[in-house]
């Protein structure tokens, strides 16, 4: 069976900097106990508090700029310097174009780092993987926040993007995202052919978040 991931985007929610033990202690009791890999991909401040606790830790975005005079920027190729395995890279809410893409992949690469490229259709996932990344999250960006999920809504995105994936690079994973609220949401990703899913106001935003990745976790190890 492929790896089964969770990763859970803090996004800038204000939740992520109140409540960041809190995740990542349950991000690391999650992953060790039932052995689905938690991924945690917080804002650039929080790098170092988190990864004190979870050592699983993703960017939120890198820019694909070279080093240098980048006032403001996360330059891909300084992304090795902290610690983190890798980062997301294109999500709808910070999208770069596909040269970008390329150079934010190949840096990340470069440095031993994985990289997460997020794509708001089958045909943009299945670009992506050409590029080579570590893993691609397909998202349609009207269903995310929503509370309505992918795997409900839109099976037919998981089912194209996973078939479109395979026929370019069968290597790449490909995780499913936007509007995952329940296990069962999580679950029925898997059996469209999903590895895993990518969630963030579902866990971010709730009372007893680390209950909400424990859920999605088993859900993941069930399915």
């Amino acid at each position: 069976m492929a790896e089964r991931v969770l990763v859970v985007n803090f996004k800038a929610y204000p939740q992520a900097f109140e409540r960041y033990e809190e995740i990542a202690r349950a991000a690391a009791d999650v992953s060790r106990e039932t052995g689905i890999r938690v991924v945690l991909a917080v804002p650039a401040p929080l790098v170092y508090p988190v990864s004190r606790i979870h050592d699983d830790v993703y960017l939120e975005h890198v820019d694909p700029v070279e080093p240098g005079a980048r006032t403001g920027f996360l330059p891909a190729g300084l992304a090795g310097r902290l610690p983190v395995r890798g980062s997301l890279v294109n999500h709808s809410e910070h999208k770069i174009t596909y040269r970008g893409l390329q150079f934010a992949v190949s840096a990340l690469k470069s440095q031993g780092l994985e990289s997460l490229v997020c794509a708001d259709t089958p045909e943009e996932a299945a670009a992506a993987a050409l590029l080579g990344p570590t893993m691609v999250a397909v998202e349609p960006p009207e269903l995310i926040g929503t509370g309505v999920s992918v795997s409900r809504a839109k099976p037919e995105v998981i089912t194209r993007a996973v078939d479109a994936v395979r026929r370019v690079n069968p290597e790449v994973p490909v995780l499913a995202g936007a509007g995952i609220s329940s296990g069962e949401d999580a679950a029925r990703a898997v059996e469209l052919g999903a590895s895993g899913v990518l969630v963030a106001s579902y866990v971010m935003k709730a009372d007893r978040p680390g209950e909400r990745i424990r859920e999605l976790a088993l859900a993941l190890a069930r399915g």
